[in-house]
């Protein structure tokens, strides 16, 4: 068996450059012999193997650009061969030529039926041997390389996708709460705006405040401050639970929440619910006027969109009802406006 090179080094990215390899199975080590002189002077790698019980093993290790079968060998004959190797996975492209001592048209025929490539009477002259070795070879590189050339943009296509997918994730939750950020949660407003008003189903929106968020932040410093926001953003997510449901930081201690589908009464349990448990966290607050710990000022409005009605209505609605329930005392939910007690 010929030396053995390696495939041509290249950097990352770059389609591979292969050898010509001649896999030469034949049971005549003379012939091997022949077809070795004959390919010599040629850029390539040359293989032999005299048993045929161990060809496809051989084969399939050596991934070569050419197969050479001889039709005739004992054991096993030359067609059967062929039809060995269509079956590997590794080998089922790789071209074959089948090598006879006879021109018979019947066993040519049955030959390219198995898969065979091309049929030539051995020997054939050196030169027709060689061009035909090039020219089987070269188009399975061609190939092979088209096939690579293919996969790495697939791959690569994928890998964008997957980062951008992963850009635009990032892009819509907050950098310190985790949760969807404002630029998400006008997204998602506008969307499901548009939905219920094709459905005419229900839009509730809850608008909130932490209660002197200012004083907490003089009293325990923006590193609380922000551990602060992250405790009251995980509660409020944790709280409102529906896939459908989003709570987003809406700026600064201002938190906002989307209930597709949800009517008045199910909006305010929800926004009760978010401000009951911020008061159970018992996060401290020594500087609050209302409350021991932190709390929560909240406003929820209801809406049934109709045609050319736009999501900065309910926004309004929500942000007054909020308002109502900071000047009313706070800690405690305003529903569209009507204090509910």
């Amino acid at each position: 068996m010929g030396e053995h090179r390696e495939e041509s080094s290249r950097e990352p990215g770059d389609i591979k450059s292969y050898r010509i390899s001649v896999f030469l199975v034949d049971d005549q080590p003379m012939i091997a012999e022949a077809v070795r002189r004959a390919l010599v002077e040629e850029d390539l790698d040359f293989h032999y193997c005299q048993d045929p019980t161990d060809a496809v093993k051989i084969a399939t290790e050596l991934k070569p650009t050419i197969i050479l079968q001889d039709l005739v060998m004992p054991e096993i004959d030359g067609l059967t061969m062929v039809k060995f190797y269509r079956a590997n996975p590794v080998l089922a492209q790789v071209p074959i030529i089948v090598l006879s001592t006879k021109e018979e048209p019947e066993i040519k025929s049955r030959a390219f039926e198995n898969g065979a490539n091309d049929y030539i009477v051995k020997l054939p002259d050196k030169m027709e041997l060689v061009a035909r070795i090039r020219y089987h070879s070269q188009a399975y590189i061609s190939q092979r390389q088209r096939d690579e050339a293919f996969e790495a943009l697939m791959k690569s296509q994928r890998e964008l996708a997957e980062a951008n997918a992963i850009l635009e994730k990032l892009s819509s939750l907050d950098g310190l709460t985790g949760i969807p950020n404002r630029r998400r949660f006008d997204e998602v407003l506008k969307a499901e705006w548009h939905r219920a008003m094709r459905h005419s189903t229900s839009l509730s929106l809850i608008m909130l405040d932490i209660d002197f968020f200012k004083l907490y932040n003089d009293s325990y410093g923006h590193q609380g401050g922000d551990d602060c926001l992250i405790q009251v953003a995980r509660i409020l997510d944790e709280t409102a639970n529906r896939e459908t449901d989003i709570v987003a930081r809406y700026g600064g201690e201002e938190f906002a929440a989307v209930l597709p589908e949800t009517g008045s009464k199910g909006a305010y349990e929800v926004a009760e619910a978010m401000r009951s448990n911020i008061e159970k966290a018992d996060i401290p607050h020594k500087s609050s006027k209302v409350a021991e710990y932190v709390s929560i000022s909240v406003g929820v409005a209801t809406w049934v969109p109709e045609r050319d009605s736009q999501p900065e209505e309910i926004i309004e609605l929500a942000d007054k009802a909020l308002y109502k329930a900071k000047e009313s005392g706070r800690n405690q939910v305003i529903s569209s406006g009507i204090q509910m007690e």
